[in-house]
This record gives C-alpha cells, structure tokens and sequence, in this order.
C-alpha cells in the first residue's frame, strides 16, 4: 500500500492528468445503476495522494501554492462529471438538426464547469493539509461545503452529490433522515478517504477505526430501523389505490402532429380503463406522468369529457400538463410545467405548477442576449415556461394532500419546506425519456428515493418511461414498473405513514458535521506544523 500511494503521489505530467480523471470517473461506479459504493475508496484515496503530491514551485504566492491542489481537483471533477452526466446528450438527440450542436457543451462543458466546485474543494482542503487524519477530514469539510453550494448556486444543480454513493440500498439510506444526504456527503468522503492513510501510516489507525465506526453506525442505524422495533407512524386513512400508468411514448411523437398527440391521449385513457389485474379493487386515483397530455387541456373540452367517460365518479386522474395563463391584450401568454387534478365528471378541481424550472431546457437565462447566437429552449414553447411563485399542496377530496414536484424539483434537498409538514406524500411527475436507456433515469429514481427517506413521506412517482413507483417513506419500493416498461401498477396506501421528524432541523446537523470537520482538520493541521518545525 505504502508503494502505491508513493508512485501516485509521484505521478507527473500527463499520467498525473489522466490519473486525476480516471480517480473521479471510477468513482461513478457507486452511483446508479452500477450502485457498487466500494468504488468511491477507490476514486478518494487516489485524490487524498494525488493531492499529496500537488506540490507548487518554491516561492509560490498564495494562490499559487493552491493552484496544484485546484487543478488536480478540477480535473478529478470532470472525469466524475462527464462519466456520470454523459446522457444529458441524449435530450439534445430528440431534436438532432435543431441541437446537435450543442451537444459538446452538454457532454464536456457542463461537467467542466461543475468540476469547479470539486477544484475549489481541493484547495480549500489543501490549506488545512496535513499528514495523517486531518487531511481527510479537510477534505470531507470542504467536499462537503462546496456540494451544499452547487445545490443552491446559479439555480443550483446537485444531481449526483458523492454522498448518492453511500446510499445504493435502504439499509444505507436511512441516516438520511437524520442528516440529510449533505451531512452523508461530507462523512462519506471521510470515509472514503480512509484508506489513503494505509499508504502513509500517518494517523492510519486513528483515522481507519474512526471511519469503520462511522460505516457500522451508518448501516446498523439502517438496519435498526428497517428490522428493528417499529416506531410510531401515521398511516394514510382508507387506504386508496393509486394507479400509476406508464405509457412509454417516444418524446419525438410528442413533439410530433397532432394526430400522434390524440394517439398520445387515447394510449393513456386506454391504461387508465383497464381493469385491476387479479381481481383487486379500481384505482381511486389515477396518476399520469409530466406534460402527459401533450395539448393545452383548457381549450379542449372534447378532452375534458374524454376524460369524464373514462373516470368513475369517484374517480380522480392526477396529470402532467401545460397550462396556459392570459395576461391580458398586447401581452404573450404565460406557460407553466404544472400537474392537474381532474375529477370523475371532467372538471379540473386543482393545479400546482413547477417553480424550479430546467436551464436551457424550460427557459434560457439572459434570452434577450442568448437570442442573438441562436441559443433556444429545448423545449418548444413561445418564451419559455414561467415559474411558480410559491408551491401549493395539491388537496384531494378524500382529503389527501399530496406535496408536488415536477421532474428535477425532486433533485434538491431545500425544495422540501413550506407546507411539507402537512402533506401525507411527495407526488413527483417526470418524463425521463428524454434520456433513453441510460443511466440518468436510474440516478434519478434514487435521488427521488432519498427525499422519501429525509422527509419521511412516503413517494408516488410517476415518469412517461419510468421509473414509476410507489415508494414507502424508508426509501423501499412497495410496487412499480421498471425503465422501457409499457402498462400500470395498482397498489394502496394502507401502510404507508409518514415517519415522525428528527425534531432537529437536518441542515443543522449538516453544519455541525462541517464544523467538527473542521476543528478535526485544524488541531491535524496546527500539530503538523508543530512537528515540521
């Protein structure tokens, strides 16, 4: 071990750069579909001795001394970007003669900007460099700080955050409900890294032990609450079934005639009647996917009485839509990604529409500038789609008040306030065939998973190619359809209570994880200074 951690932090000129690529890239291993966590050691010891050896030339400036460090950390996030986010050219492949483009920025330039935030978090990390566990949990503070920023920055984008690597299955989910998948993520990188103290012996048996206990404790705590005595929870009243139809439509016939688009609405309408498989009970509510009626539903009432032949009176069809407002002569309408309550006689008896809106992909920041060099929305719509300026609970009239969240809202830990606290699940809508069969959809189901488990909400997602299900509040599948998967899944809410809260707000846990981080890495880093002097 000693030898290898040598030749790494001896490593120079190109195979210095190819290795600090590779060290991230392998890390994507842990995250889905693969979900092999073992692979995230691999990636953070190599960056522990890679920044070893992040050396500046004597008589450096400050930010000089630094610039190693950042570098090998930029180029360590771009390997772990651009093998984990590659599939975002597939959306740019719908419409290939309109994107195509583009499609380098999707695939390289995205990931290097995002690698920013890893190369700032080796800097960082490096002021606080030592030679034993200080360094790691240098490292695990600053990981995990400039993660929460890549959160909240420019829109905020933390698709992927290292700590989805410690979290491949509900046994190792469920600390989430305590800390928050960014209070995982910093301990998790100080976990990972523990094995690059092997190959230095510096703190080697401090640091190793204090990890293998946080790993034990991280497990163990999931296991006690899956296998353990169950705590009190609140189960949802009357248990309704919840059918979720998955129609598989091409997103290329969506953005087809108009034909295709009926064809579209009677494939949908068709799942929707089918009866229970095994003789069980009809669907109270019925659950499209995002923008699952591929035409303006307000101006068709044909659809709308569609609909109502199709639904039983006690019926209700929660669907994905894009719903139009008049803002009066002269002015362009406003068009909002929102999900739509219908009743079992046609009437649309509550809306929620999206806040958090896609980049690039719902609107273009700065249009008037971008305009001019041609940039446009991938999604075709006249100026884009417009925010909601507040989230509302969708109140069902069984009394059911479902939390809404539109395709990537699900992504992001801070989307989950307001009135959270008084809904009985999270209903996310999403249309992943925009990125085929590849990994994206499967990160994206667990990302989803993981805001079950940190609000203690049971899920019901329902994507246009999957991955549909129905997810209890400790992240398990209770029933759904798999990715490329034509047809529906009926199951019920008996049993799927909310969770009681921590009562200690996760974003403070968060920043008291940092803190003792912190205080780790400066008695390490003021004792080395010590030692060398």
């Amino acid at each position: 071990m000693e030898r290898l951690a040598d030749r790494v932090i001896l490593t120079w000129g190109f195979k210095r750069v190819l290795l600090a690529i590779l060290a991230g890239a392998v890390g994507v291993l842990a995250l889905p579909p693969v979900s092999f966590f073992a692979a995230m050691f691999v990636s953070f010891t190599l960056l522990v001795w890679l920044i070893d050896g992040a050396a500046a030339a004597p008589g450096s400036s400050f930010l000089g001394r630094l610039w190693p460090a950042f570098a090998t950390g930029w180029l360590f996030g771009f390997g772990y970007f651009v093998a984990g986010l590659w599939w975002l050219g597939h959306a740019l492949l719908i419409d290939s003669d309109e994107f195509a483009w583009a499609l380098p920025l999707a695939v390289f330039g995205l990931p290097a900007v995002l690698a920013v935030f890893y190369g700032i978090a080796a800097a960082l990390a490096r002021i606080l460099w030592s030679d034993g566990m200080g360094r790691s949990a240098a490292l695990a503070a600053s990981f995990g700080l400039m993660e929460w920023l890549r959160s909240v920055l420019f829109t905020g984008f933390p698709w992927n955050t290292i700590g989805y690597g410690m979290t491949p299955v509900p046994v190792m989910m469920q600390s989430a409900h305590i800390v928050g998948i960014m209070g995982i993520t910093a301990l998790s990188v100080f976990v990972f890294a523990s094995p690059a103290l092997l190959g230095t012996r510096q703190g080697a048996r401090l640091g190793v032990s204090l990890a293998a206990l946080l790993f034990v404790a991280h497990v163990g705590y999931g296991a006690y609450v899956l296998y353990g005595p169950q705590p009190v929870s609140t189960p949802v009243e009357k248990g309704p079934v919840v059918r979720l139809v998955q129609p598989m439509i091409d997103q290329a016939a969506k953005m087809d005639s108009d034909g295709d688009r009926a064809a579209i609405f009677e494939k949908q309408l068709k799942l929707s009647a089918e009866s229970p498989k095994d003789g069980g009970r009809k669907p109270d509510i019925i659950v499209w996917p995002e923008t699952a009626i591929p035409f303006i539903l307000t101006d068709s009432q044909d659809a709308l009485t569609r609909i109502a032949d199709t639904l039983d009176d006690n019926q209700i069809l929660i669907a994905g839509a894009v719903r139009v407002e008049d803002m009066g002569p002269g002015n362009p309408p406003r068009y909002y990604n929102s999900i739509y309550v219908i009743d079992g006689r046609g009437q649309i008896i509550g809306a929620a529409d999206k806040v958090h809106l896609v980049p690039f992909g719902e609107y273009v920041p700065f249009e008037n500038i971008l305009d001019e060099f041609g940039i446009q929305n991938v999604v075709e719509m006249p100026g884009g789609f417009s925010p909601a300026a507040t989230r509302q609970l969708l109140t069902l009239p069984n009394g059911l008040k479902l939390y809404p969240l539109v395709c990537y809202e699900i992504i992001f830990p801070d989307e989950m306030t307001g009135d959270i606290g008084a809904a009985n699940a999270i209903i996310n809508l999403t249309n992943d065939a925009w990125f085929g069969t590849t990994p994206g959809p499967y990160q994206h189901f667990q990302q989803a998973r993981l805001r079950a488990v940190e609000t203690g909400l049971p899920l019901i997602r329902d994507g246009n190619s999957g991955i549909s299900a129905l997810v209890n509040a400790r992240g398990e599948v209770v029933a759904g359809l798999s990715l490329n998967e034509i047809g529906f899944v009926d199951t019920t809410l008996d049993g799927f209570g909310k969770v009681p809260s921590s009562g200690f707000p996760r974003q403070r846990y968060f920043w008291l994880i940092l803190l003792l981080l912190i205080a780790i890495a400066l008695v390490s880093r003021v004792g080395f200074v010590f030692k060398r002097n």
